[in-house]
């Protein structure tokens, strides 16, 4: 490692190299090499008018070396380039985060860029103090974050503003991930249940009770109506006449809430209270928004293969995902079982409110029927 690995690491000659582009460079390369070629590197960049300063080289050794003991922690390093006053800060006091470098987007690179060279600026014009940041000076330290809070907050000349445009792009990379992953789940669900020997019918007997239920607890304030109806999007919307589209829509709604539960009382005061238990109904709308896409697949094409009268129970369920051939999963342990099942524990209370299940949690004719269609309806929402 010399001189010329630097200046191509960074894209930039020897004279107009700076802290940052050397952190950068020395933690390209094992941490001993790095440490070897720091006394070279110091005297070549003496010899080429660019010497930075004291306080760098000595914060540079000294971290080095900390990485080749193996005493220095991610966030000690992260921190180090951060006090080189150029390198953007990995989360700001308002928790706004960069992604990792290798999965930025077109618009967070540019972003990157754009405050990389405004903070190169202000160093120029000295309004960031590196060898204070270097030397843990705290108001140094916090007058870097407000700035870079400042300019992120702040729009360029085009209207964009950075901070935003970053999120936003995050955003529509993460909607299509998700959009991607629930169309291959859709697809496979769908080749599953064509694969059925047996195809089950609708039970209208069953449908019938089952819907008189349902529209009795959708017409009554609190749980699990609020529930029901969140899940299904009714609040503030007319809910079909028909049964066979209500039971589907409420079944569809469970596997994939359309909105969350109405926003009740003093926000400002419930926000405030850190200390406030969270209800019962969020609770539940929580986990079953956090289940995974194969876990959907894997629970129900197992359910609709075993058909009426097979355990549905969360504790079954879990057993289930970790045992299906439907789905890549590793070897899951104790901890992995107890996490899906108590994802699934609310779905299996709203299934029993649906007649899905029965209250043994056995898999009913009316479920048997219309579990894997609801999936398949909250997976098309979009088609």
């Amino acid at each position: 490692m010399d001189l010329e690995f630097v200046s191509r690491h960074a894209g930039r000659p020897a004279a107009a190299l700076t802290r940052r582009d050397l952190a950068r460079a020395l933690l390209a390369v094992p941490s001993g090499v790095a440490l070897v070629a720091l006394p070279d590197l110091r005297r070549a960049m003496m010899a080429a008018g660019n010497p930075l300063s004291r306080p760098f080289w000595e914060s540079a050794r000294t971290t080095l070396a900390a990485i080749e003991s193996g005493a220095a922690t991610v966030g000690d390093v992260q921190r180090w380039v951060e006090s080189t006053g150029t390198e953007p800060i990995l989360m700001t006091p308002s928790y706004f985060v960069w992604p990792e470098e290798n999965e930025r987007g077109p618009v967070a690179h540019e972003m990157h860029d754009r405050l990389v060279a405004h903070l190169e600026e202000r160093v120029r014009a000295g309004e960031i103090d590196p060898d204070a940041l270097a030397s843990g000076d705290l108001q140094a330290r916090r007058a870097y974050e407000e700035l870079q809070e400042s300019w992120l907050a702040t729009p360029l000349p085009d209207g964009r503003v950075p901070g935003f445009s970053v999120s936003d792009e995050q955003d529509e990379e993460l909607f299509a991930a998700w959009d991607e992953e629930e169309e291959f789940a859709l697809s496979e669900l769908r080749r599953i249940l064509g694969e059925l020997v047996k195809q089950p019918e609708l039970p209208i007997a069953e449908l019938d009770r089952a819907v008189t239920r349902l529209r009795e607890l959708l017409a009554v304030a609190g749980y699990p109506g609020n529930v029901l109806r969140a899940c299904a999007g009714f609040e503030g919307e007319p809910m079909p006449d028909d049964d066979v589209e209500l039971w589907l829509t409420v079944a569809a709604g469970v596997a994939g809430p359309v909105s969350d539960l109405p926003e009740e009382g003093d926000l400002l005061e419930e926000f405030a209270d850190l200390n406030g238990e969270v209800s019962l109904e969020d609770e539940m709308m929580a986990h079953i928004c956090a289940i995974q896409h194969a876990d959907w697949l894997a629970a129900v094409t197992a359910l609709a293969r075993m058909g009426p009268g097979a355990l549905a129970s969360p504790e079954r369920i879990a057993r289930l995902i970790a045992e299906s051939e439907d789905i890549d999963a590793d070897e899951q342990d104790s901890d992995d079982l107890a996490s899906t099942e108590s994802l699934f524990r609310p779905v299996v209370a709203l299934w029993a409110q649906l007649g899905i299940v029965d209250e043994d949690d056995v898999l009913t004719p009316l479920g048997w029927w219309g579990l894997p269609k609801a999936l398949e309806r909250a997976w098309s929402a979009g088609d």
